[in-house]
């Protein structure tokens, strides 16, 4: 990695993957009380799957594992517009394209770092403005 900044993203991927392949339960549980749209999700991992592109020329991904990278935002790129409105709990029980992506994402992890189950990310707290 030739910078701070693909260190970060490379970061930021590995743990955004954490999160899609965990347990359902524990994705419900991550999201506990947050209102977190589907389409700021996906837009999220399918920016995350173009970067890493530019991340792999720079040697912060292998092969392998920017071809898992690929196939999630190709399985992505096919959840439907009307798909991608409302809450990503809701989406997460009643999609099995969410399914498709815990797969894919637990593929990625294991190419990654040889075992799938990761520690969730921290929660971000919502922004109020205040300090």
């Amino acid at each position: 990695m030739n910078h701070l900044g693909d260190a970060h993203l490379h970061t930021w991927t590995l743990r955004f993957m954490a999160l899609l392949a965990a347990d359902p339960q524990d994705q419900l549980a991550w999201l506990g009380e947050r209102e977190v749209d589907t389409k700021d999700v996906v837009e999220e991992v399918e920016l995350l799957c173009r970067v890493s592109e530019g991340l792999a020329e720079r040697g912060a991904f292998e092969p392998d594992e920017l071809s898992d990278l690929r196939a999630i935002g190709r399985r992505l790129g096919e959840i439907d517009a009307t798909c991608r409105v409302g809450l990503w709990d809701n989406a997460l029980s009643t999609d099995v394209a969410w399914g498709d992506v815990r797969s894919l994402a637990r593929q990625f992890l294991l190419t990654s770092l040889g075992d799938w189950r990761q520690p969730l990310p921290r929660p971000v707290r919502p922004h109020t403005g205040r300090h």
